[in-house]
């Protein structure tokens, strides 16, 4: 299985579009995104380099499986 790594702020939000997360504000260098059904929101630092962690918490709240979140990424 390929490993996760740090990536860029805008692929890491076109991942959770394609999800179905919309863009619900921006609160300073944050986006934060809702989806029906999801009390906690995803939000992702305005930075070059989007830390693992971040990532993985992210794909824990969205309960998406790291299969789903390669092919995502493919589609980009």
């Amino acid at each position: 299985m390929a490993k996760i790594t740090p990536i860029h702020w805008r692929k890491l939000s076109r991942v959770f579009k394609l999800d179905g997360w919309q863009l619900s504000r921006i609160k300073g260098d944050h986006l934060v995104y809702t989806k029906a059904r999801f009390e906690r929101p995803i939000v992702i630092p305005k930075d070059a380099r989007v830390e693992v962690f971040v990532v993985l918490g992210n794909l824990r709240t969205a309960k998406m499986s790291r299969e789903k979140y390669f092919e995502l990424l493919e589609k980009i």
